[in-house]
Order: structure tokens, then C-alpha cells, then sequence
């Protein structure tokens, strides 16, 4: 079983961003079509750029749990589309007040600011659409309904809109750890688990066992995340971050080195690393995708 990143992980990364850009791209409205301004603003918003990592972990949980690729474009679609909805909507003045947005500028500057709450409108829209028509979807009606109820969850007042809420009540107060994880499992690792498990919901047959496993895998990945996030933001610079670097620090916001400090903050990403690996005992080398992707998680540059 893999237990380091390999020499083709980028080429993997690169096959799976050039899969969900073409179905992005597929799915999204042309800029020629009325209303074209809205439909422009939609593209910038999604095809600026973009890590992808949600989409990633939708193929490679598929891979993990047999299926092909495309059977889980629909999803790798979706959960990027509900992200990008997230991104425009953090960035405006009433939340983060950000300018800067994966090196460009944020889709409020680009456009205004009625146009950027419209796009978030428009994108999470999109995004179920996706999931209720997407033709590389084969599994039984039930299934994408249960997919389409597990997007709705990450998205919401039990997911990341209500991690916002948290985060936003959160500025200039001390959290406990506790605190600032009950906050990252909604905020940021709802989205997370549902890429996982929806992903693996895109191959018919999956166990419930293994389903499980993969969704503690994500729980675990999901925080581990968040956390080199807020060691990114202390360390990286802004043109590395695509982002303006050091932001949440001068907005005074609970981070995990702010809690914990900086040294037991990484010992805990490596904690919460080796406890994900575990769950993936179960699915032999097919689920090295994900070990991989779990182990770019806490050792990322950006």
C-alpha cells in the first residue's frame, strides 16, 4: 500500500482538474446566453483557476470503491460548484471582504456586488441540477436522491453555511479546541465528507461498512485540511496563496496555531492523517488515489 505521495500524483491531479473543467464547462450557462452578464460572472467565478481538491477526492473515493471515472463527474461537478458559490459569497464586504480570489481579482470586484450574490445564488442552483440530470450517473433513482440529500446537508444550516455563522460569531473571542473543530467540521469539512461519500455513492453496490469508513476518512481529512489552511496563512506568501496571505489573522478569527500554536498544530494534522489512513485498510491499492490526496493534504504549499 502507498505510504508516500508517488512521482505521477501531479499528473493524477492534472487528469482529474482536466476532467471536472470539461464538465464544468459543459454545465455552465455560455456568456451568449441571455442573461449574459450572470452567465459570464458564473464561468469567472468557477474557471478562474482552482485547486479542485473536492472534485479530486469525488474521482479518487470512486476509484477507492471500484467504479470508473466518469461515473462520478456529476458529482465532481457539484460539490465544485457549491465551493465556487461559497468562495464568491465569503469574499463580499458583508463577510471576509476579500479582493483577491486564486491570484484575481474576486468576483464582487470584477463585476459588483448584486452580480457576485446572484452568482452564488445561480452556482448552488446549478450545482443540484447537475446532480438531478447528470447522464454518467448510473446508480438507481434512490441513490441520487440520497446524493442530492447529502449535498443539501453539506451545503446548509448543518453544514457549511452554518460553519459560517460559527465563524462569523467566533471573531474576537477564544475558542476552545473543541470549539474551533465543532466550527472546521461545518464550515469546511461538511463539503469535504460529502465530495468522499458522494463520490463513492456514484458506484452502485458499495457496502455500508466501507461507506463508513470513507466518511470518517473525510471527517478526519476535512480538519486536517483546515488546518494547513491556517498554517498556509501564516507562512505563505499572498502569490503563492492566490489569496491575500495573513487575512485571518488580522481579522482577529480563531485559527488551530492561534489555539494550539503553531508546532502542536502540525503534530495534530499529522494525528488526524494517520487516523484517516486507517479507515482506508479496507480497499487495498485501489483507494491509493485517496491516501495519496490525504497525504498532499498536510503537506500542500498552498
Amino acid at each position: 500500500m502507498a505510504s508516500e505521495i508517488p512521482f505521477g500524483f501531479d499528473a493524477l491531479l492534472a487528469d482529474y482538474r482536466h476532467r471536472v473543467d470539461a464538465a464544468l464547462d459543459h454545465w455552465l450557462p455560455a456568456a451568449t446566453i441571455h442573461p449574459g452578464r450572470l452567465h459570464e460572472a458564473m464561468r469567472y467565478a468557477v474557471l478562474n483557476g482552482g485547486k479542485r481538491f473536492r472534485p479530486t477526492l469525488a474521482y479518487a473515493a470512486a476509484t477507492a470503491a471500484g467504479g470508473l471515472l466518469e461515473q462520478a463527474d456529476g458529482v465532481a461537478c457539484a460539490v465544485e460548484l457549491i465551493h465556487a458559490y461559497s468562495l464568491v459569497h465569503d469574499d463580499l464586504p458583508a463577510m471576509d471582504n476579500d479582493d483577491l480570489r486564486r491570484g484575481k481579482p474576486t468576483c464582487h470586484v470584477a463585476y459588483d456586488e448584486a452580480t457576485a450574490i446572484l452568482v452564488g445564488d445561480a452556482l448552488q442552483a446549478l450545482a443540484f441540477r447537475v446532480l438531478a440530470h447528470d447522464p454518467s450517473l448510473t446508480v438507481p433513482p434512490a441513490i441520487r436522491i440520497r446524493m442530492i440529500d447529502a449535498l443539501a446537508v453539506a451545503a446548509g444550516s448543518r453544514g457549511m453555511a452554518g460553519g459560517q455563522a460559527i465563524d462569523l460569531d467566533a471573531v474576537g473571542r477564544e475558542l476552545s479546541l473543541a470549539e474551533l473543530e465543532n466550527m472546521h467540521i461545518h464550515k469546511t469539512g461538511a463539503l469535504i465528507r460529502a465530495a468522499v461519500v458522494m463520490g463513492a455513492m456514484s458506484v452502485d453496490g458499495l457496502s455500508e461498512k466501507s461507506l463508513s469508513a470513507l466518511d470518517h476518512f473525510a471527517q478526519r481529512i476535512g480538519l486536517a485540511f483546515q488546518i494547513q489552511d491556517d498554517i498556509l496563512d501564516i507562512e505563505a506568501p499572498t502569490e503563492q496563496l492566490g489569496k491575500t496571505q495573513g487575512k485571518d489573522r488580522a481579522a482577529n478569527k480563531p485559527t488551530y496555531p492561534a489555539v494550539m500554536g503553531l508546532a502542536a498544530a502540525r503534530d495534530h494534522a499529522k494525528a488526524l492523517l494517520d487516523d484517516a489512513l486507517t479507515q482506508l485498510e479496507l480497499f487495498g491499492d485501489q483507494a491509493d488515489p485517496l491516501r495519496w490526496l490525504a497525504i498532499y493534504t498536510v503537506s500542500r504549499p498552498s
